[in-house]
């Protein structure tokens, strides 16, 4: 297989790591890649699994050595980025890389990998069912939900005509079933 790349993004509670996660249990050719960040390890995290974690100065200083195929500071002094050393270790197994990766990342990856990506956009029906999604998991503050809504209504707007394929996911057996043949086309081209 040549060396290619398949790009999700989406706003909070589209379902998109479901999707990505159902994906990667159906094709073993396909593998995650593993961001990097310099936020501090959450939870039951740890390196190299969930995310490579770096303070803000080893992140910097690896911006300076050229080692990131793109990056964002997303805060001051929060950095994510996708390391050049972990996509050459997915392709070097004949893999397809699969980033899970916010709306600006995912437009940047796409541009960088042209020909060789797919980028798809998954979206809920609309604002007010993602709303709905995000009230059901339980676990962000009425704020919270409220800043991540306004941030999935620009998110969608941004988005509009810069990804390959728009997935509205208002039915999870459905969008998973539309995902598999997207990806199945895009990798037997």
């Amino acid at each position: 297989m040549e060396n290619k790349v398949i790009i999700f993004s989406a706003p909070s509670g589209a379902g998109k790591s479901t999707i990505v996660n159902h994906l990667l249990g159906l094709y073993p050719e396909l593998e995650f890649s593993i961001s990097a960040t310099s936020r501090a390890p959450r939870g039951e995290e740890k390196h190299g699994v969930e995310y490579y974690f770096f303070s803000a100065d080893e992140f910097r200083r690896m911006i300076s050595e050229d080692k990131f195929v793109e990056y964002e500071e997303v805060y001051q002094g929060s950095f994510y980025g996708t390391l050049r050393s972990e996509v050459e270790r997915i392709w070097a197994k004949g893999h397809a890389i699969v980033f899970d990766i916010d709306v600006q990342g995912g437009v940047n990856l796409k541009r960088i990998f042209g020909e060789q990506a797919f980028s798809i956009f998954i979206q809920a029906p609309s604002v007010e069912i993602l709303r709905e999604r995000l009230v059901g998991r339980g676990t962000d503050t009425e704020e919270a939900i409220e800043r991540r809504v306004a941030k999935a209504s620009s998110e969608m707007e941004f988005a509009a005509g810069k990804f390959d394929y728009v997935l509205i996911n208002d039915d999870l057996q459905t969008a998973k079933a539309e995902a598999e043949k997207i990806i199945s086309g895009f990798l037997n081209r």
